[in-house]
Parts: structure tokens; C-alpha cells; sequence
């Protein structure tokens, strides 16, 4: 089976992850328009409910699956890794199923304590109860796809469970309105099981086509390796899978902070109740999802990077520790920091651009700064999982909750602050947990950024800024049109900052040569132009 770099890794899953959201968002807009508020309503209240029974049935097992088959291979125990999947899939098979019926037969519960508020969302909770089952299958095959090093399974996979979701949920959609929005809406949140039963059709395809290349890793077996009993397998498994598990659960946990804290301290500040509300509206609903766009990147990089430091850090090989390391981070750097820069410099037209409001501007611009801090705190925890530290990321994440509930609870009463010191918060948040990310790094592996090369990004970008904040003057006072100037002067922007990091070399030829195709074209371009 073809092994990817964690550069290459990270491409194929960001490439797939900007066409999953294209998919998503496209077919959001058509939802919305067919079942109008009140269907997306009924929706949006079981959504959560399967996430929620999702995040505890893997229970953090991908990511430990990774881990743990990319050790096994690293030292040719190909056997042990096969072993590892089989008792894996055995479980997640058992707590899928379990939670999969808890969701079916407890709808009714949620319904009757009025947890889920509405009763017509009965039908779109039970709707969902297959696909935790089969998203779980899923999810578990593309951990031990990922502990090979091989993306590509898990980003095909991830298109085809997306396009399939999205065709049966409107199909069903279109088909059951007729009998009420209700039926409608079940029809919709229907959709996620038949696309993760596509997903693990597609990844057992890619698993029965490779199964030449695993006898070929049988007969190189190393036979003088002791496999692993069931439990010492199954309890490791736990071990790195329960922080993960309790990580994926905090994140939207910090998220909601907001909503019970925004709001409320708001009014403080001397908003009335409608007031609040919408510039929470502004907060949660429109600047969080901008920033977390650009982070496609280097989320994907977190989950390459997994099973790559785990195959160099059961091998004791440090210095590759590092270098992945240190790559991954100035790569994220190169891709953060402009984004947060250029969305902060014309954060209101873009504002007005996407959600026909310039009142998100501010929101935006402040919440941009935690665009870099994200990336780093991502990167980082991708490190810190790979090296089998999987609590010390939750911990941090418990950290900056905390500061971010301080900081949030006292400026966003302040009435100076308002909205923008929930804002700060979510910047504060972030920057505190990639703090402490990095922090433990260097505990860890005696391991720093290279502040050298921040810095010479930190120049690219901030001239950068500079050309797209006045390129968007100059054309929107000749063309007068807000959206076509914020698309030509993000054009500007790209052109500078591609120019400023080749020529201070903020880009090494290393770091992009292994990239699919394109990779040892774009070195030898980096080397005739840099200084």
C-alpha cells in the first residue's frame, strides 16, 4: 500500500475536506430553501444529539487506532497492526450498535423530558439512530488507514459519504414534505446513514484491494515478535483513545460557552434582550464560522502528522520527530498568518460580501487573530497524539476553557468591549492552549518553533495587508461595487504574499517537494527565486 509523507497526507485530506464543505454548503442552501427556518429548525435540534452519540461511540479510537498501527508497522510487526483493527472493529461494532439503539428507543425520552423542545424533531432523531452505527464502522477503518499512512482512502471515502448524504437527504426531502416538515426533515437527517454505509463500502474496497500487498507484509514479518494479548491491546487502546474522546467532546463544549454567556453578560453591558441576541448572532453565527475556514489546512495536517511522529517516536528517532515537527509548524504559519491578517484588514466588506451586513465587520476582524493561534493549537495537538501524550492536549484545552470563561464572563459586560470581548476571549482561548501545546513540547523534546521564519512570514503577511487594504479603497472608489472589489483585492493580497515569502524563502524547497504532482515543481521555482 502506497505510503504518503504527512505533507502529502495532509493535501489529499485538505483537498477533500474543501470539496466535503463545498458539497455541504451548496446543499445547505437548497435545504434551507426547501424546508424554509422551521424545517432546518427541526433539523438542527437532532444534529447535535448524533454528534454528541458519535463522539462517545468512536470514544477516541481513530486517532489511537492510528497511533498504534503505525508503531506496529514502524517495527515490521504487520501481523499486530491487522490484530489491532480486528479486536478494534469488534468494539466499536458493539458500543455503535449500543448507542445506535440507545438513540432509536431514547428519542422518545428526549422528546417527553423536553430536552428536544419541539416534538416533531421525534422522527429526525430516529432517522439518525442508523448512521451512528455505520459512521462508527467508518470511522474506524479510517484510523487504521491513516496508522499506514495512506490518506487517501479516508479522502475518497469522506467525498463519497458526503456526495451520497447530501443526494439521498434532499431526494428524501423532496419526497416526504408533501406528508408534513416533519417527515421532510427526517427525510433529511436520514441521509448521513446511507452515506457512512458508502464510506465503509468504499474503504473495504480499498482494503480488499490491497490485501496482495499485506501478504506481502506477512511473509516479511519479523517472527521473533511477541504479538500482544487482547487486553494489554484493548487496554493501550483506551488509554490514548479516552483524552482524544474527551477532547472531541470539550471543543464544542468551549464553543457553547458563549451561549450561555454572551447573551446574558450583554445585557449587562446595557443591550436589551434583542440586542443581544443578534449581536450574538454576529459572533457565533457568522464571524466563528469565517475563522474556522482556513484551518481546513492545517487540521488536516494534525491528523497526517498522528501516525508519522508515532512511526518515528516508537523508533526513538528524534531528529525525525523534529523536523516533521518544525515543517508542519511553519507550514501552518505560512497558511494562518495571512489569513488572519487579510480577513482582519477588510474583515467589514467581507462582512458585507457573504452575509449582506456590515455590523459582523468588527466581530470578524477581532476574531481573525485567532485564526493563527488555531492552526498552531491543531498542529501541536497532532504532535502531541503522535508522541502517545493524548491527555496533555484535553488538559490544555480544560486551561484555556477556563481563561476563556474568565475573559469572556468580565469584558464582554464591559460596555467598551460588548460582543468584541467575547471575541477576545475566543482569541485568548486559543492562544493559550497552542501556548501550552508548545509549551509541553519543549518539556517533552527540548522542541521551539523557528521563530525565524515566523518572522519573516509575520513581514510577507503584514505587507500583504498593507497592499489589500489599499488596493480595496482604490477599487472600490472606481468601481463602486463592495463584492467585486473585495474578491479583486484578495487577488492583490495573493499575488504580494506569494512574492514576499519566495523571496525571503519564508518557503524551503523540503517543504513543498513531497507535495502530490505539483511538489518537486514548485522547489526547483523556489530555488531560482529566493534569496
Amino acid at each position: 500500500m502506497k505510503k504518503n509523507s504527512f505533507i502529502q497526507g495532509a493535501v489529499i485530506l485538505a483537498v477533500s475536506g474543501i470539496i466535503v464543505k463545498l458539497i455541504g454548503a451548496v446543499s445547505r442552501i437548497y435545504l434551507s430553501r426547501l424546508l424554509g427556518g422551521e424545517g432546518i429548525g427541526l433539523y438542527q435540534m437532532a444534529y447535535p444529539i448524533y454528534l454528541l452519540c458519535l463522539s462517545i461511540s468512536t470514544a477516541g479510537l481513530p486517532v489511537a487506532i492510528s497511533i498504534m498501527v503505525s508503531e506496529r508497522n514502524a517495527i515490521h510487526d504487520f501481523l499486530g497492526g491487522q490484530r489491532i483493527l480486528k479486536i478494534a472493529l469488534s468494539v466499536l461494532t458493539l458500543t455503535g450498535l449500543l448507542f445506535s439503539v440507545g438513540l432509536y428507543f431514547g428519542s422518545s425520552v428526549l422528546i417527553d423530558h423536553h430536552i428536544v423542545r419541539d416534538p416533531r424533531a421525534y422522527w429526525s432523531l430516529i432517522a439518525l439512530a442508523p448512521a451512528v452505527f455505520c459512521a462508527t464502522i467508518s470511522a474506524t477503518m479510517r484510523g487504521y488507514f491513516q496508522g499506514l499512512q495512506n490518506m487517501t482512502p479516508t479522502a475518497v471515502s469522506e467525498v463519497i459519504e458526503q456526495f451520497v448524504r447530501v443526494v439521498t437527504m434532499i431526494g428524501l426531502a423532496i419526497i416526504l414534505l408533501p406528508k408534513g416538515l416533519e417527515f421532510g426533515a427526517a427525510g433529511a437527517t436520514f441521509g448521513a446513514a446511507p452515506g457512512a454505509a458508502a464510506a465503509i463500502l468504499t474503504l473495504g474496497w480499498f482494503y480488499w484491494h490491497d490485501r496482495k500487498h499485506r501478504k506481502m507484509w506477512y511473509m516479511s514479518q519479523d517472527k521473533s515478535i511477541v504479538p500482544d494479548s487482547t487486553w494489554n491491546i484493548m487496554k493501550r487502546l483506551f488509554i490514548l483513545a479516552i483524552p482524544v474522546s474527551c477532547a472531541n467532546i470539550m471543543i464544542p463544549i468551549v464553543s457553547n460557552i458563549d451561549l450561555f454567556i454572551v447573551p446574558k453578560r450583554l445585557e449587562v453591558a446595557g443591550f436589551n434582550v434583542e440586542q443581544a441576541t443578534t449581536l450574538f448572532g454576529y459572533l457565533t453565527g457568522m464571524a466563528t464560522a469565517l475563522i474556522n475556514m482556513p484551518t481546513i489546512v492545517t487540521s488536516s495536517m494534525s491528523s497526517s502528522l498522528v501516525p508519522g511522529i508515532s512511526e518515528a517516536s516508537i523508533k526513538k528517532d528524534f531528529d525525525t520527530i523534529r523536523r516533521r515537527a518544525r515543517t508542519a509548524l511553519r507550514l501552518a504559519s505560512v497558511f494562518t498568518l495571512p489569513a488572519a491578517i487579510g480577513l482582519g484588514v477588510i474583515a467589514t466588506p467581507i462582512s458585507t460580501m457573504l452575509y449582506a451586513t456590515a455590523n459582523a465587520g468588527p466581530c470578524i476582524a477581532v476574531m481573525s487573530i485567532g485564526i493563527f493561534f488555531l492552526g498552531i493549537q491543531q498542529v501541536t495537538t497532532g504532535i502531541l497524539q503522535g508522541l502517545g501524550k493524548t491527555a496533555v492536549p484535553f488538559i490544555n484545552l480544560i486551561v484555556s476553557g477556563c481563561v476563556k470563561v474568565a475573559f469572556s464572563w468580565n469584558l464582554t459586560a464591559m460596555p467598551q468591549f460588548g460582543v468584541l470581548g467575547a471575541a477576545f476571549a475566543t482569541d485568548t482561548d486559543f492562544a493559550v492552549a497552542a501556548a501550552l501545546n508548545l509549551l509541553f513540547l519543549y518539556r517533552y523534546m527540548r522542541f521551539n518553533m523557528d521563530y525565524g521564519h515566523l518572522l519573516k512570514v509575520a513581514i510577507a503577511s503584514a505587507v500583504m495587508g498593507v497592499a489589500v487594504y489599499f488596493s480595496f479603497g482604490a477599487i472600490i472608489g472606481a468601481i463602486h461595487s463592495n463584492t467585486l472589489s473585495a474578491l479583486l483585492a484578495i487577488c492583490v493580497g495573493v499575488v504580494v504574499y506569494a512574492l514576499g515569502i519566495l523571496l525571503t524563502k519564508a518557503i524551503k524547497p523540503e517543504d513543498v517537494r513531497t507535495m502530490p504532482k505539483i511538489g518537486p515543481k514548485l522547489a526547483a521555482i523556489i530555488e531560482k527565486i529566493s534569496f
